[in-house]
């Protein structure tokens, strides 16, 4: 399905106007916010559907990827067994979501927990994602609030089921040997394109190759930098790759706000030794449209979603230095049948059963996605020390 052009070009243009006031280039990590959250205009701040099980084309469909709460209640279920117990290992009653897309989650949560909560935060920036999850979660009232930024302090558990994997990443690119900032620029028309150059000391690189004669679409272009993976690559060959500043900055915001509470953060990523391998030389950025994936993010943007996988030994690091305690890290398949995922599966139907098996199937979600918990370690609110079910067996920590 092709989005109207209204949506598209506004969204192009604004992003035309913030490179021509940069100089001619903007880091990927600008781009990729743009592209996502421009208000109105962004893949996830227009009234569009992003979130379901059948893609456009088939009756009912129209989604351009499926999360784990629209595949099974049983995510939800689950989840919430672990939510419970660290609400009340932590002694509070209230539970933030960040990044609820279609509230499918919430209502899991809100159901399997009851009185268990006192109050549902939802924090999302999308205005037309917040009416959709309002509209879901209408019978809880004034259980259920909305906010767009943080208080100065906050206390409860934490959820974010594939949030760190939508937040802008920068990338670094080894070409001869060099680092540099891969970022993005105008893409010439075929009659200009000889002329057409990066910012003094860039070079175009990799979409260089694809001369489009419309003002629409845009270019990769290098710069030198000063930053670098956070591990050596071995090899002197070229390689493409993400640090993840952003993701990492949210951990830290989330170790100053908490006061009380425990976090958990569902996404599909590695440790840093699997991240950084030097046989991962293309990166992971890739985009989502109509259930299908392809790694060109600067084409038909705002069309389809962008995401990069998740180093989540950086997120463990930024989340101790912080004042963070790890709870655990480990597979999404592990910390499901921790949490007691097949409990009663014999008396449910064949098609739900399917769905639960592509949660915890290797070559499915199971080993992709990876659970990595926190909980507050202050002289406020030391950590007791209690053990997390989704880790308690199977976590993988000392990886990381």
């Amino acid at each position: 399905m092709t989005t109207p052009p209204s949506l598209t070009s506004p969204l192009a243009a604004h992003i035309r106007e913030a490179i021509t006031a940069a100089g001619g280039w903007i880091g990927f990590d600008r781009f990729m916010a743009m592209a996502l959250y421009t208000p109105g205009l962004g893949y996830y701040a227009r009234d569009a559907r992003q979130f379901g099980l059948m893609p456009a084309g088939v009756k009912g469909g129209g989604s351009d990827f499926v999360t784990a709460p629209e595949l099974s209640p049983r995510f939800g279920q689950a989840l919430a067994r672990q939510v419970a117990q660290a609400l009340a290992a932590t002694g509070t009653t209230e539970v933030w979501e960040f990044g609820a897309g279609s509230g499918a989650l919430a209502q899991q949560l809100l159901e399997a927990l009851g009185p268990q909560i006192r109050r549902y935060t939802i924090v999302d920036l999308s205005g037309s994602l917040q009416a959709r999850q309002r509209e879901r979660l209408a019978a809880w009232g004034d259980t259920v609030q909305w906010v767009s930024q943080l208080p100065a302090q906050m206390q409860g558990v934490v959820v974010g089921n594939e949030v760190l994997d939508a937040m802008p990443v920068q990338l670094l690119a080894q070409v001869d040997g060099v680092w540099q900032e891969r970022g993005v620029v105008m893409a010439p028309t075929l009659s200009t394109s000889s002329d057409a150059l990066p910012p003094e000391g860039g070079r175009v690189s990799l979409g260089a190759a694809r001369r489009e004669t419309h003002d629409d679409v845009f270019l990769y272009a290098d710069q030198p930098t000063a930053l670098r993976p956070p591990l050596d690559v071995a090899g002197s060959h070229d390689y493409l790759t993400e640090i993840h500043p952003q993701a990492e900055a949210f951990v830290r915001t989330l170790a100053d706000r908490l006061q009380a509470g425990a976090v958990f953060l569902l996404d599909y990523g590695f440790p840093e030794h699997e991240y950084y391998h030097p046989q991962r030389s293309m990166g992971t950025v890739m985009c989502h449209r109509a259930h299908l994936l392809d790694a060109d993010a600067l084409q038909d943007v705002g069309e389809k979603d962008i995401t990069a996988h998740v180093n989540f030994s950086g997120i463990a690091l930024a989340g101790q230095e912080a004042g963070f305690q790890v709870l655990g890290y480990t597979s999404q398949a592990r910390f499901l049948l921790n949490c007691g995922v097949l409990a009663g599966m014999e008396d449910v139907p064949l098609a739900e059963r399917v769905m639960v098996q592509k949660l915890i199937n290797e070559h499915e979600m199971g080993e992709l996605f990876k659970v990595i918990g926190f909980a507050v370690d202050s002289k406020a609110c030391p950590w007791s020390g209690w053990q997390a079910l989704g880790f308690a067996q199977g976590d993988r920590s000392h990886t990381l």
